[in-house]
């Protein structure tokens, strides 16, 4: 994508998400310090810029605590057509197309010269969208991997799969020798998981040609994802039932599912869902494509982002980049945040230093998950992630619920996130 590109895209109002609700930006005092708002959503924001008015009485930012997802989204927009959007903002990575689009975010490309060694590049990439932009810089990341119950595994007598071939033969030997048990379930009711997934085969949903954007969510890497879930789904070997209900949780909690392709932050949840189960899990790399590479992808994260708005963009840059690569305020939003950094020193830093409580019989965890994260692939997002993701959830959710055809299913996405971007004024090839 060049900047003549991205002068298209913010010249182009995006609206497949509803527009509603408004705030207000930092005080406009003309003397004294410079005041900027912030408008987040991680738990403990207030506890880690605290440690940055108190060493920067000149630059004071003020945390405004925020609904995140496509409720942020939709508010900074509208409140950056009426020229009051916040300083700074949280936003997923997924999300920055959208706001780029819609003029809403800044290139923060000069005040945050260097800062890209801090990151792993399939990160960096993500801020960037490909250009020599700067639009956000990296807060946390959600690198995928493999979690297993590691004494049903022994008692089992199953290996942990490095490839997906052997995924597939470790789900067929449970399923013959313990008829009752999964090794997981295929869910269709979050679909960054499958965008993670399709990213570590090498997917790139969105890219750009010019001035026009290119859609390929059903490319050769994301078809191969839908053939081999779709396959062991279709043949019984997997469940098909959604995660983060009750009847998930009773089976991750009893046994009867054994395996989870989730991201780092999966401990918290496991906790909850599967509270008798502590000290039995295992944390693995995620099984590859190609027997002894190094490829994640992501499930999850955001940036921090400087608004067109920001009344001091410098300001507002400085206090970006202290928040994601200073090392006390890595360790803090560690702690209080409780968030995984994407910055790679934070990543075997201090306050990573213990493995999580559920998983206290794995020391090496954030060792291990440092090591996987190196290996992250970049993520092509576009304007309208959300419509994909929407109908991911009914075309695959269908799919998986009657075993169905997943590449049909793969058609639909397709055509759906295409068929609206042209609606909304988008050039767009496929």
């Amino acid at each position: 994508m060049n900047h003549r590109t991205v002068a298209v895209l913010a010249a182009t109002v995006f609206s497949s998400v509803a527009l509603a609700g408004c705030g207000g930006s930092s005080d406009d005092s003309s003397s004294g310090p410079v005041n900027l708002t912030y408008w987040a959503w991680a738990p403990g924001m207030d506890e880690v810029v605290a440690l940055w008015n108190d060493a920067n009485p000149d630059i004071q930012v003020t945390v405004k605590k925020q609904a995140s997802g496509d409720d942020l989204v939709t508010k900074t927009i509208t409140a950056a057509k009426a020229g009051n959007a916040p300083d700074l903002m949280q936003a997923e990575y997924q999300a920055l197309p959208t706001l780029v689009s819609n003029d809403v975010l800044a290139d923060i490309s000069d005040q945050v010269a260097g800062a890209e060694d801090a990151f792993a590049p399939g990160l960096w990439q993500q801020v960037t969208l490909g250009t020599d932009a700067v639009y956000a810089l990296p807060q946390d990341s959600g690198p995928l991997m493999f979690y297993y119950r590691a004494d049903l595994f022994e008692e089992y007598g199953l290996t942990v799969p490095t490839t997906w071939d052997e995924f597939a033969d470790t789900a067929r030997a449970l399923k013959e020798t313990e008829p009752g048990k999964v090794l997981t379930t295929f869910s269709a009711n979050d679909a960054g998981l499958f965008a993670g997934l399709a990213q570590q085969a090498g997917a790139q949903w969105w890219t750009t040609e010019g001035e026009q954007w290119k859609v390929a969510i059903d490319d050769v890497a994301t078809g191969r994802v839908a053939d081999f879930w779709g396959g062991l789904v279709a043949e019984g070997v997997i469940d098909n039932q959604p995660m983060y209900t009750p009847a998930w949780n009773n089976a991750l909690n009893t046994g009867e599912q054994l395996a989870w392709v989730s991201a780092v932050w999966a401990p918290g949840t496991l906790t909850t869902a599967a509270p008798d189960t502590a000290g039995k899990w295992a944390m693995a790399p995620l099984p590859q494509w190609n027997a002894g590479e190094n490829v994640t992808g992501s499930w999850g994260g955001s940036t921090t982002a400087v608004t067109n708005d920001a009344r001091d963009k410098d300001a507002a840059a400085a206090f970006a980049t202290w928040l994601n690569t200073d090392p006390e305020a890595l360790t803090a939003l560690v702690r209080a945040g409780g968030i995984y950094p994407a910055a790679t020193a934070a990543q075997s830093g201090e306050a990573l230093a213990e493995a999580p409580e559920f998983f206290a019989n794995q020391p090496d965890f954030y060792v291990t998950a440092a090591e996987i994260a190196e290996g992250t692939a970049p993520a092509a997002w576009g304007p309208n992630t959300n419509v994909a993701y929407a109908t991911f959830n009914d075309a695959f959710g269908e799919a998986a619920r009657t075993r169905g055809d997943f590449r049909a299913a793969l058609t639909t996405m397709q055509r759906a996130t295409a068929d609206d971007m042209t609606g909304h004024g988008f050039q767009v090839i496929e």
